[in-house]
């Protein structure tokens, strides 16, 4: 076994085209590192629904060069077998977009170079770029499929591969399984044309297509007064939101000056992502200093948007289920017509919104690739600070939209004398307090996982926090309206627990909601207070149920 371990990692170096990764193996087999080349040729990184995502480094357990021009090579096979033409003018164009992580710039110029060699067209985006302008640009370019190169908020050691198809939306299944096995059918990266150029590099005329677009986000006639702190967590988003913000006549944010430049080593955050705990440290710390009247982060390739608030004598951030509630109740304010769409891990009261009303509204699966593909989707969302406010523009999460979107409704309020938690208590008052929490448990070992997952269907509870579970469904079996998915949802008297394994990350995720009743406005302590509790007891009874 030995043997056959040092024999694959010999036959990887040697058609390794990075001299990076070629020393980092090259000295691993040197050294006779027999733990860490197994790690790293136990498998192959697997193409899923998310694309590709893993640490940097040799070998086929992460992400490098010769991971991505494998992948680059099965996407532009299956777009051939899918009928796009190849080959002159009329070729299938791939638009290619990418953020500033290490690696980013390397992996987008061997997909466009991989992409070009296989007789399509590729168009790479001028420079690091939020993923909505990507997403914008597949649809706006008439491509028949987009790539992004972006990990999102993973750790600096990660990096990413996302393919989008020519709807500008996410691939679902069974796209990425033919794509995996395309992959898979490449025997050498010999066999891989990669020509030095013929690849175009787009000018910003994209980027300003897609600052033009924010145009439709907007109500031509609302207030723009909302003062606003902004932090980009050292991301891309700095440059495309200020934009974005001045086409509006949006006061000029005041940026985290320390989060504000692209830096692939996030270098004030232990994890680049505005729901962990201390990544908004600095932000709050400006708002303290400027007292605006919100408070704006996006992660680093900005799709996502975070947003604080002053509550009482200090800020704090709201949920993902809050601000999806407050964008859906501004825009049912604007008379927004279609469907209004969210995942199965986000707050039922988007549903009860909706239904107010009379708009159609759908339940998905987790992830912006099923919510974009909603018919006639108005405006769709996730709890995990991903909003989709324009689907004819963008048919992804779009940070960059969203922020414009919750300002513009900030400064609506203001112009009233109220504010973004004001909002919250009425829509509390009128659907019921929806309280949202989340049990997550990061792991090294992938097992724990498995065995919480094993433990909760062999051995499922009856009740949690003292109220009894109506409905137990083990989602693997699929529902009516829902495909086959790794996940468990419990129903109870007033509360709801959806349990599933991120797609992206190495953690066991627990959705909670309850809802608690409130008559009026001075009933909402005592809901809140109860459903504090309840959440808390939640945590604890399931934490047990899963053996966590």
């Amino acid at each position: 076994m030995q043997d056959e371990l040092i024999a694959k990692a010999k036959a990887w170096l040697a058609e390794d085209p990075d001299p990076r990764t070629r020393e980092e193996l090259a000295g691993l087999l040197d050294a006779g590192d027999v733990p860490e080349l197994r790690a790293r040729f136990s498998g192959t990184l697997q193409f899923g629904t998310a694309g590709l995502r893993g640490e940097l480094g040799a070998g086929p357990m992460r992400m490098n060069r010769s991971v991505v021009i494998r992948a680059a090579a099965g996407l532009a096979a299956y777009l051939r077998k899918h009928g796009a033409s190849h080959g002159g003018d009329e070729a299938g164009l791939v638009v290619i977009g990418y953020d500033a992580r290490h690696m980013s710039a390397d992996f987008a110029r061997d997909t466009a170079a991989v992409v070009t060699g296989a007789g399509l067209r590729a168009a790479v985006l001028p420079r690091p770029l939020p993923t909505p302008v990507l997403a914008f640009a597949i649809r706006h370019l008439g491509a028949v499929a987009g790539v992004e190169v972006t990990a999102s908020h993973n750790p600096p050691r990660d990096n990413g591969y996302k393919v989008y198809l020519g709807d500008g939306s996410q691939i679902v299944p069974p796209a990425d399984a033919e794509i995996a096995a395309e992959i898979d059918a490449i025997a050498s990266l010999d066999d891989v044309p990669r020509p030095e150029s013929g690849w175009q590099t787009l000018d910003d005329s994209v980027l300003e297509a897609y600052l033009a677009r924010t145009d439709a986000v907007l109500d031509a006639d609302s207030p723009r007064t909302a003062r606003t702190v902004y932090t980009a967590m050292h991301g891309v988003g700095r440059d495309v939101l200020l934009a974005a913000f001045a086409r509006a006549g949006f006061p000029e944010p005041v940026l985290v000056a320390e989060q504000a430049d692209p830096d692939p080593d996030f270098p004030t955050v232990a994890f680049p992502n505005p729901e962990e705990p201390g990544a908004m440290d600095l932000a709050f710390a400006r708002a303290r200093a400027t007292d605006p009247d919100l408070v704006i982060a996006n992660d680093p390739d900005a799709d996502r948007c975070a947003v604080a608030v002053r509550d009482g004598a200090d800020w704090r951030m709201l949920r993902g289920d809050e601000v999806g509630s407050l964008l859906a109740a501004h825009l049912v304010g604007r008379g927004a017509t279609g469907t209004f769409a969210e995942s199965i891990v986000s707050s039922s009261l988007l549903g009860r919104i909706a239904e107010s009303a009379k708009l159609p509204y759908e339940e998905t699966l987790t992830g912006f690739k099923w919510i974009a593909r909603v018919d006639g989707l108005r405006y769709g969302y996730e709890e995990a600070l991903g909003y989709c406010v324009d689907p004819q523009g963008v048919r992804d999460k779009d940070g960059i939209t969203a922020a414009l979107l919750i300002t513009e409704l900030a400064s609506v309020l203001k112009e009233r004398g109220r504010t973004l938690l004001d909002l919250l208590d009425d829509l509390a008052v009128e659907h019921g307090l929806h309280a949202t929490d989340q049990l997550s448990v990061r792991v090294e070992d992938l097992s724990v996982i498995s065995d919480a997952m094993r433990r909760l269907r062999e051995q499922p509870p009856t009740g949690l926090a003292g109220l009894a579970i109506t409905r137990a469904e083990d989602l693997t079996r699929g529902t009516d309206r829902l495909p086959p998915t790794d996940g468990l949802r419990y129903t109870l008297d007033g509360a709801r627990v959806v349990v599933r394994p991120s797609g992206t990350e190495p953690k066991l995720k627990c959705y909670l909601e309850v809802v608690v009743p409130a008559a009026d406005r001075a009933a909402l302590p005592a809901a809140r207070t109860r459903a504090a509790e309840l959440l808390a007891a939640l945590k604890r009874d399931l934490s047990a149920a899963a053996g966590l």
